[in-house]
């Protein structure tokens, strides 16, 4: 296994068990409370830790090489879970919204508990730790499920504190921001399962590569004089990275060991410089 994968495995481990603490907290203090801004969080944390388990998961299937039944790896197990995760999110986000909205319109009041306080502070330091920590994961390994994973925990941070908010404005007798804050929160995990669900589709779908990474192949391909043109360009996702093909026109004069000499600088060059490309194929043709 390599650093990849043992560094996502070890973030997801993390998750599972900084989010299993927060879960057992926020739920006891929540509906001892009534606050509902803390049992959306509940709910938010639950949801959490089945992101975590399905990262971890997901992981250790993609982790796997290439073998005779999957030719081109275990790759896009990452999407299939990630998409897993944004489904279970969104029901989350239904039942928090609904919760909410009722608590807003019978304008419920909760009791204001010190400890309410703690476990805000104490999961804001808890997520942002988290957050710092899979953010530069995702930033390194460009990995969907770990990426997730850190914007989960940055708006968890936010959503604590806007939590914490509504419990020093429950001092004040203000208790109409506690359904509010419930509502955001529900709205924020929708989007986010949202996004998450829309990049899973485009990559199980097989969406072709983007636009501007297309472009940049096209440009390594014009940069050799001796090929006179190409063609048949496709690609195909595997797991974070893509596998493309296409065929080149040379010099029919050639020998064919020169023309797929041109070919296999040219497959070389285009791993080299654009690392979201782990395999090019090309056809030679004679002009």
């Amino acid at each position: 296994m390599n650093n990849k994968y043992r560094s996502i495995r070890l973030a997801s481990f993390l998750g599972i068990v900084g989010n299993l603490f927060l879960f057992v907290i926020k739920g006891g203090i929540g509906f001892t409370t009534g606050s509902q801004a803390m049992i959306a969080d509940f709910f938010n944390s639950f949801s959490d830790i089945f992101s975590s388990i399905m990262t971890f998961i997901g992981n250790k299937i993609a982790s796997k090489p290439r073998d005779n039944d999957h030719n081109l790896g275990h790759g896009k197990a990452e999407y299939i879970y990630s998409m897993l995760i944004s489904i279970v999110m969104l029901i989350l986000a239904y039942n928090s919204f609904k919760g909410s909205l009722f608590s807003l319109i019978n304008n419920n009041k909760f009791h204001f508990s010190i400890f309410l306080v703690f476990v805000s502070i104490i999961t804001i330091f808890v997520k942002l730790f988290l957050y710092i920590f899979t953010r530069k994961l995702s930033l390194k390994y460009n990995n969907i499920l770990i990426r997730a994973n850190s914007i989960d925990h940055r708006n968890d941070a936010v959503i604590s504190f806007c939590t914490l908010i509504s419990i020093i404005l429950s001092l004040f007798n203000i208790y109409v921001f506690d359904g509010i804050v419930g509502l955001c929160i529900s709205i924020w995990i929708f989007i986010s399962a949202v996004s998450i669900f829309k990049e899973s589709y485009d990559v199980l779908m097989d969406k072709c590569i983007d636009d501007e990474t297309r472009e940049k192949v096209y440009k390594i391909i014009l940069s050799h004089a001796d090929i006179k043109k190409f063609n048949h360009f496709n690609s195909t996702p595997v797991g974070y990275r893509y596998q493309i093909s296409f065929s080149i026109f040379v010099d029919g004069n050639l020998s064919t060991f020169d023309s797929h000499e041109i070919a296999d600088k040219l497959e070389d060059e285009i791993i080299e410089k654009i690392p979201s490309i782990y395999l090019v194929v090309i056809h030679v043709n004679p002009v």
